[in-house]
């Protein structure tokens, strides 16, 4: 019969996992000895790294992602990308090595004290076995829940001294399991809500990260069109469910009540599909929506349906529900929304270049189906206004609001895209949360391009201080950084550049190369 280790690999590579992100230590070594020749181990410097790429990596192919991290340390480390995962629905299988059986009782070094308490309340589900036996059956519970809508992380603490113990027979069984769920809405309820639709004078549609995560970036066009809606992103959205160059595209919300109210001013009816109602930041006291208007929500997420202070809310497939509402709805009479105006091009200049000069001259340059992973947090509504986002899977940002997310997630949306050109666009106060993820980018020859718009500044924080009218704040400055010589040391190319014409040629360079790169850009803090 088979070690529990064996049986684990088996059940990964059933369920079509042969690569592991992580950063091991002592604990781990067990599990990892003797590692198959069909896997590939993808080491990052440190978890929180190891978490992100993963993380990217699940959002990209929407598939569950395994991450192999050290004890309650190392958990300790990976908290920060646990919560983008909890809030970007990434299905992550996260294990942690625990102390051997025979010493947790008297907690020696790298015991995970109440192990099962430590990720909460960012997993679905924490687990320790109470038995080595048990270890394959949770490994198989964790692979399922992970992906079952809504999906996101789940976490294994697993004694070192079980990965040698043999498995049960009856464990084998696992090995032919699947588990799927069926969210679609019945013909009956799909007429209703259509001819609810159909109902409204003057609709507005919302749509937030889990229309692009299903996919269903199609249906959301073809329905806006049918009803001559407008179209706007949910508040802070992770993802681009809708194309900013499409005519009815109207752009971000702003993450306030009153901000949010304002826009929709007008509009009898409100469909918001795929994204919370709402993700505020900003307090701005405000009506929730603006006189006459009604709220639908379409979510894959019950807590997201139930916590929403207004509207009705259907909790099921997103995709599979919008693909049945474009069907259905009946073609308005109505107008199309007038396309919105577009800001006028920045003039061509010098250091420090202005960053909607360094996003247009991103736009011109990059392939059409380049995908954006975006830790910039100053200048987001300018990438909204100037990007092109046409394709599902175009743009990641992190949904927890702290960072080091983007540049360990870039890595791991090349490793599942490797067809598209992925640009990591980060600001030098963001850098230095992972900066560490360009070591594993060199080492794996992950051709991420990496632009660093140097400002000096954390911008988003010194904005956010102007709105609170918090004043005399410290530490708001990150001066005299190096980063072209941080990316040398770590073994990727780099260039800093102070020119229109000398980004242009840097970052041509750097994608017709395929290789990872770094391009530190000087450019100008204006408030969002």
């Amino acid at each position: 019969m088979a070690t529990i280790r064996e049986l684990t690999y088996d059940l990964l590579r059933r369920n079509g996992i042969t690569t592991i992100f992580g950063n091991p230590g002592s604990n781990e070594l067990p599990f990892l000895q003797d590692f198959p020749s069909d896997f590939r181990y993808v080491l990052a410097l440190h978890e929180g790294v190891a978490i992100g790429i993963a993380d990217g990596y699940a959002q990209a192919t929407g598939r569950t992602a395994l991450v192999n991290l050290h004890s309650a340390a190392g958990t300790g480390n990976a908290m920060g990308g646990l919560a983008n995962a909890w809030n970007s629905h990434s299905p992550l299988v996260v294990t942690a090595g625990q102390q051997t059986r025979a010493m947790i009782g008297i907690e020696p070094l790298l015991t995970n004290l109440d192990a099962t308490m430590l990720p909460k309340p960012l997993v679905k589900w924490s687990y320790e076995p109470a038995r080595a036996e048990d270890v394959p059956l949770a490994m198989s519970r964790a692979l399922h829940l992970s992906s079952l809508p809504a999906a996101g992380p789940v976490y294994l603490s697993i004694p070192y001294d079980d990965w040698a113990k043999t498995a049960e027979p009856d464990s084998l069984r696992l090995l032919g399991r699947t588990v799927s769920a069926a969210g679609a809405l019945d013909a009956g309820a799909a007429t209703a809500l259509a001819a609810r639709l159909d109902r409204s004078t003057n609709p507005v549609i919302i749509l937030g990260p889990d229309v692009d995560a299903a996919r269903a970036n199609a249906h959301a066009v073809t329905l806006a069109e049918r009803l001559a809606a407008p179209v706007w992103v949910a508040p802070s959205a992770p993802r681009c469910p809708f194309p900013t160059t499409h005519p009815n595209f109207r752009g971000l919300l702003p993450a306030s009540m009153a901000g949010i109210s304002r826009l929709l001013a007008g509009h009898d009816l409100v469909l918001v599909a795929g994204a919370p109602v709402f993700r505020y930041h900003e307090y701005e006291s405000g009506p929730l929506l603006p006189d006459g208007a009604e709220l639908i929500q379409i979510t894959c997420d019950p807590d997201e349906a139930c916590r929403a202070p207004m509207g009705d809310a259907i909790v099921g497939d997103v995709g599979l529900i919008l693909a049945a509402l474009a069907a259905t709805v009946c073609k308005a009479a109505r107008p199309a929304p007038q396309p919105r105006t577009t800001p006028s091009p920045v003039a061509p200049g010098t250091a420090p270049l202005a960053a909607e000069r360094v996003l247009e001259l991103i736009a011109a340059i990059a392939p059409r189906d380049a995908i954006y992973v975006n830790e910039s947090t100053s200048t987001i509504e300018a990438m909204w206004e100037r990007m092109r986002w046409e394709n599902p899977g175009s743009y990641y940002f992190g949904a927890a609001g702290g960072l080091g997310f983007a540049m360990p997630a870039a890595i791991g949306v090349q490793l599942a895209e490797p067809d598209r050109q992925v640009i990591a666009l980060i600001g030098d106060g963001s850098a230095n949360y992972s900066v560490t993820a360009l070591w594993t980018a060199a080492q794996h020859d992950v051709p991420v391009v990496f632009v660093i718009m140097r400002n000096g500044t954390y911008g988003a924080l010194r904005w956010f201080a102007g709105v609170l009218k918090a004043h005399g704040v410290p530490a708001l400055d990150v001066p005299d950084i190096d980063f072209v010589a941080i990316a040398t040391g770590y073994g990727l190319e780099a260039v800093r550049v102070e020119t229109d014409d000398a980004f242009a040629a840097a970052l041509a360079r750097a994608i017709e190369g395929r290789r990872p790169c770094l391009i530190e850009v000087a450019t100008a803090w204006t408030t969002p």
